[in-house]
């Protein structure tokens, strides 16, 4: 029982340093300025255009719609536990990412070359934050879980739902940018690259990880979890 419950503790604690270190990649790419991660595009753009929220305020908005579209279609499949535990770590991660931005607000990107590493530095991040939450192993973020749940209602791959939704959300930003903000704001090569990097950043995290790493480290975890 002592055991299961270290277990435990520590996989959350592994999963909320990686939901702020992902947090902290999202400020290193909206301060790039070239376009943020398309899951975060939508609420960042309307970060933009209204004063109203923050980005972080916008982005706990967005996980109580993401979250909401799961009750309205997993109905008597929904588990309320679940729902809540994605509720807490929602917010958590929205105030995590303003905590975050003003982190780094002193930080001067003032030509391409700056903004273009500082994106693929905040790529390296979010893949590291996004690879330890897959490692604790004991939640999804909205919008994963939304991508979920449309699949086990639908009979389509996780997968495919995933690129089409974000597909989708690049195209409403997009929209966002031309029609209030004047611009590719939200949305640009930043967030191209950022779709086609993180994947294969994460799969770089795991072959180290495993080639390296992961015997050493189970030996360490079973001895703490002893003790």
């Amino acid at each position: 029982m002592k055991d299961q419950t270290g277990n435990i503790v520590f996989r959350y604690g592994l999963f909320i340093i990686g939901l702020f270190i992902a947090a902290l990649g999202v400020a290193f790419s909206t301060k790039a300025g070239l376009g943020t991660s398309p899951v975060a595009s939508v609420p960042y753009s309307v970060s933009l255009m209204s004063p109203l929220l923050s980005f972080g305020g916008w982005l706990n908005l967005w996980s109580v719609i993401q979250i909401s579209i799961q009750v309205l279609l997993l109905r008597r499949n929904c588990k309320p536990v679940e729902i809540a535990i994605q509720t807490v770590l929602a917010f958590a991660y929205g105030y995590m990412t303003n905590f975050s931005v003003s982190l780094i607000k002193g930080l001067t990107v003032d030509t391409y070359p700056k903004q273009f590493a500082c994106m693929i530095f905040s790529c390296f991040i979010l893949g590291f934050g996004i690879w330890l939450q897959f490692k604790g192993g004991v939640a999804m973020l909205p919008g994963e879980a939304m991508n979920r749940a449309i699949g086990f209602v639908t009979g389509k791959k996780y997968e495919n739902i995933k690129i089409l939704f974000d597909v989708l959300y690049i195209a409403v930003s997009v929209v966002i940018g031309l029609v209030f903000l004047g611009g590719f704001k939200g949305v640009r090569e930043g967030s191209i690259i950022a779709a086609v990097l993180i994947g294969n950043i994460i799969k770089l995290y795991n072959g180290i990880w495993n080639h390296y790493f992961r015997r050493p480290a189970a030996r360490l975890i079973k001895t703490i979890m002893k003790g």
